[in-house]
This record gives C-alpha cells, structure tokens and sequence, in this order.
C-alpha cells in the first residue's frame, strides 16, 4: 500500500475514535449538536464511498481521489471540533 493510502488509513483511525467517542457524548448532549452531528455524518459516508474507491483508482485518478479525501477528512474534523465545543 502506498503511503498516501496508509496515512489515510490511520487519519481514518483516529476519525473513527473520535466519532465514537462523540456519538457517546451526544447522548447528553444539546439539540443543536444533534444537528451538527447528522450533517458531519453524510459528510462521513462520502468519506467512506471514496476510501473504497481508492483500491480501484488508477495513479491519475487516486491522485484526484486522495485530495478529494483529505478535504473531506478536514471537514469531518472541524465538524467534529465544533461538536466537541458545542457540549
């Protein structure tokens, strides 16, 4: 597996830590992160989409693939963040 694509993986880890943890605190937590949090998670199932897509890409097109991925990575992030903030 190519680097870009281990790193990937283990930004996706800590992702997938991350949302666990909050999808706990949520539980308790306000309406508006509620909201937050269903918006942040299609954003999490493109994520998904795309990471199956990555084995099938040629190298042009895993290229476009990775940095489509790493935007959404971002996103989910600073979606997270702001949840987090939010309770």
């Amino acid at each position: 597996m190519s680097d870009w694509k281990e790193r990937i993986q283990e930004e996706v880890a800590v992702m997938r830590q991350a949302r666990d943890e909050l999808r706990v605190q949520l539980r308790l937590g306000a309406a508006d992160a509620r909201d937050a949090w269903a918006r942040v998670e299609k954003t999490w199932e493109h994520l998904e989409a795309r990471i199956k897509r990555l084995g099938d890409a040629s190298h042009e097109a895993a290229q476009e693939v990775e940095e489509a991925t790493r935007l959404l990575l971002e996103e989910i992030r600073e979606g997270y963040r702001k949840i987090r903030d939010a309770l």
